[in-house]
């Protein structure tokens, strides 16, 4: 059965008469190792510039300037591919229920989580997402069916969460606190990945364009919300240099250049060799954080990610699409989309 076109940069889909439905046999390993390894880096800092961030933003505050950078490079994009916005009604309902669960709401969660966890933590929390989008599209969309090689996955990668948390020592204070949002966070695209995939999955627009639309209802949202919640943003003006880079690179480079690489991987490497980025972003969120703030994990959290990653591998290795790529810092849902033939959705 055909696929139908895109919703995002995942094989199906055609932006600007870019057909990504292939997969190469033997692409060289120059042509895409390059922008493959960006990729991870671009999504993997990023939890570090989200920590630079809230030192001196509201969380809030933060997730709403970079959603705004996020949205103008997207619609410069559009642009200059001559594309537009959906016009549906039925579209931007959904979207609205996307934005919030795939951008405002998670995004925010992590901005709350990393002042008080750090960074690399947060990256390693990112790559729990697959675990979720599994059983919500196996109990609540009936999207998947639950094979004895998924349930195994997701038993090892919980059993990974629980390391990760250091369950033994004890639960509560600020540090344990933070962990659960960085979880909540992946909790929230584990619902709204199958969410999309169940209704927006067919749309005939171009990833670009949802991904644009999503983020303008996610920053009307966030417009509404953050005000109410902490107050009037402060101006630019009054951030320091690295906040305000830190910012930009989030919104403009983390969902722009970020888009437009991982449609190049697709392009020349294939779906499911691209996906498998997944699991070098905890590995970039670790080392930049170890080398730029200084920070230091206890021997099971990375111990607890590598049984994570290795659930996310089992409950996905009997699938010929792409591997799950956790969502929160690679730009709007939009951006990727599920190419299964009966597997795990792809994050």
């Amino acid at each position: 059965m055909a696929e139908k076109r895109g919703t995002s940069s995942y094989p199906g889909s055609r932006v600007s008469g870019v057909n990504t439905d292939f997969t190469p046999d033997r692409a060289p390993l120059r042509s895409w190792l390059p922008g493959f390894v960006a990729l991870a880096a671009i999504w993997g800092s990023s939890f570090l510039f989200i920590k630079v961030g809230v030192a001196e933003l509201h969380p809030l505050h933060l997730t709403l300037y970079r959603v705004a950078a996020g949205a103008v490079t997207l619609l410069v994009v559009l642009a200059l591919l001559r594309d537009r916005l959906p016009r549906e009604p039925r579209i931007w309902a959904h979207l609205f229920v996307i934005a919030a669960l795939g951008v405002a709401v998670p995004f925010t969660l992590f901005g709350y989580g990393e002042q008080r966890v750090e960074s690399m933590l947060a990256g390693i929390w990112n790559a729990t997402t697959p675990l979720v989008v599994l059983p919500m599209a196996v109990l609540v969309f009936r999207t998947e069916r639950l094979t004895a090689r998924r349930a195994l996955g997701l038993a090892l990668g919980f059993a990974g969460v629980l390391v990760v948390l250091g369950v033994w020592e004890g639960i509560g204070g600020a540090h344990f606190a933070g962990q659960l949002m960085c979880f909540g966070a992946a909790a929230c695209y584990g619902v709204a990945i199958p969410y999309q995939r169940r209704f927006v999955a067919g749309s005939t627009h171009s990833g670009v364009s949802l991904s644009a639309a999503q983020l303008l209802v996610a920053m009307a949202q966030l417009a509404v919300v953050a005000p109410l919640v902490a107050g009037a943003p402060p101006a630019p003006t009054g951030l320091s240099p690295e906040v305000v880079a830190s910012v930009l690179t989030l919104g403009a480079l983390g969902t722009g250049l970020a888009f437009v690489i991982n449609l190049r991987n697709i392009r020349l490497a294939g779906a499911s060799t691209a996906s498998t980025v997944t699991y070098l972003i905890p590995v970039f969120a670790v080392l930049v954080g170890a080398v730029v703030l200084d920070e230091r994990v206890t021997w099971h959290q990375p111990v607890g990610a590598l049984i994570v990653l290795l659930g996310v591998a089992v409950s996905q290795g009997a699938r010929k699409g792409p591997l799950p790529t956790p969502p929160v810092e690679e730009g709007p849902l939009s951006t990727r989309r599920e190419h299964v033939r009966s597997g795990t959705p792809s994050s």
